[in-house]
């Protein structure tokens, strides 16, 4: 079975949309709603993102979310986006999610999900129906193997580089004291 132009560039623009409309509303709870960048932070600070890199940690997640779901939606710099996400879930699946596995038991199995598609989503290009491929750029940067290792490569790196920075633990008591 083969798969026509369309149906990729349909498939393609969905998976760009969902995943951009998730990550965008993320954003938007952590700088607009409930407790704002103030309680991400506080939040970030219980996790162990130190102060203040834990205000500047909420600033760039929710900036990063916002701008991310935006250009995944666009599809605009397609590769740079899904790496973007791929970062912010790295960081996530670090600090917040890798005592399980299944989400119910607040787990990776959410982080996991949205940078593998986009991890695709970097592999495969936006789409014909997207800005990358109206302006050119779906040939020359945002498909195939390229795309793949900038989603990759920069998403993780970006994570891994976030932790190295911001999160220092506290120390737990193994004693129970």
């Amino acid at each position: 079975m083969s798969i026509s132009t369309t149906e990729f560039d349909t498939v393609m623009l969905i998976a760009r949309v969902v995943v951009g409309i998730t990550i965008f509303v993320h954003g938007y709870n952590k700088a607009f709603r409930g407790g704002r960048i103030p309680g991400t932070a506080n939040w970030f600070a219980g996790l162990g993102m130190r102060r203040p890199s834990s205000t500047v940690h909420a600033y760039a997640a929710a900036t990063t979310e916002l701008g991310t779901g935006v250009l995944l939606c666009l599809g605009l710099l397609t590769p740079l986006a899904a790496a973007g996400v791929i970062g912010i879930c790295t960081v996530a699946a670090w600090v917040d999610h890798r005592g399980a596995f299944l989400m119910f038991k607040n787990g990776v199995e959410y982080v996991l999900v949205l940078a593998t598609l986009c991890l695709v989503i970097g592999a495969f290009g936006p789409g014909a129906w997207s800005l990358d491929s109206a302006l050119g750029l779906d040939t020359t940067l945002t498909s195939g193997w390229r795309g793949l290792a900038i989603a990759a490569l920069l998403g993780v790196g970006s994570g891994v580089a976030t932790l190295a920075l911001c999160w220092r633990p506290v120390p737990t008591d193994e004693s129970g004291a």
